[in-house]
């Protein structure tokens, strides 16, 4: 997912249980020691209707990737999105940057399919 890409991204995900949420970056995926992102960073989910969890101002915990891994939204121990990094399992959980609910009917989850979306 790194590159030349300079544009936000939208992340597409649906699991075993066909739920599908996922969400925006303002800066494409990558790998980085620190969060990065801005306070446009956002998580979603479709369950049976849109929401939207925008960012709540506690912490700047929006995005960070790593060779294992990649988080969207923490705090308090909790990450509101967490893929490993084979794409396959992830887990979900009310994160204090977001204020989200978890976004999958299960806090792990499997992944069926996953799409990211560049907005150049």
């Amino acid at each position: 997912l790194t590159g030349k890409l300079d544009c936000p991204v939208l992340m597409v995900i649906k699991d075993m249980d066909n739920q599908i949420f996922g969400a925006f970056s303002t800066h494409p995926f990558r790998l980085s020691e620190h969060y990065y992102g801005t306070g446009e960073t956002f998580l979603y989910s479709f369950c049976p209707e849109i929401k939207v969890y925008r960012w709540k101002g506690e912490n700047s915990y929006f995005v960070k990737g790593n060779t294992d891994s990649l988080q969207i939204g923490g705090g308090g121990g909790h990450l509101g999105l967490w893929l490993d990094a084979d794409l396959y399992h992830g887990t979900t959980s009310k994160c204090s940057t977001f204020n989200n609910l978890p976004l999958s009917s299960e806090q792990d989850f499997t992944i069926q399919n996953l799409e990211v979306w560049a907005f150049e």
